[in-house]
């Protein structure tokens, strides 16, 4: 079992934006008690995102918080290859979501198997397949 990171997600558990990031505290708990192998995967979209608010104000502080969670060695990584790139374009065409939304959503699917897509945006509902937990 695997779950995959929205940006919405890290900055909630980073930024510790509650009442957010106390649900998706809650749910990690509860996924990790249930799959005590649960691992965690982020695409590097998600690592663009989270970076761009710190940077934009000059908050080193927040910016090192992210560079820490990224550093992790269990973390693992979905690059934009071609195929999550097909994928999100299909996707976009079947609901609609903008091409970054997409761009997470094929990252996680590609993975296959079973998994949890934690994200603060309940537009991800329209995607087949995809096991999506709202934490807003």
């Amino acid at each position: 079992m695997i779950a995959f990171f929205d940006a919405s997600a890290l900055i909630y558990l980073i930024e510790g934006a509650d009442p957010f990031a106390a649900r998706l505290r809650k749910e990690l708990a509860a996924a990790s008690k249930k799959y005590p192998d649960l691992g965690a995967v982020v695409s590097r979209l998600s690592w663009l995102e989270c970076r761009v608010g710190p940077m934009r104000t000059n908050d080193s502080a927040i910016l090192a918080m992210f560079d820490g969670f990224f550093a992790r060695p269990d973390l693992v990584w979905v690059d934009l290859t071609r195929e999550v790139v097909e994928l999100a374009a299909a996707i976009r065409v079947q609901t609609g979501l903008k091409t970054p939304d997409a761009l997470q959503a094929a990252s996680c699917l590609q993975l296959g198997g079973d998994h949890l897509f934690l994200t603060g945006d309940g537009a991800f509902r329209r995607v087949s397949g995809l096991k999506v937990k709202i934490l807003a």
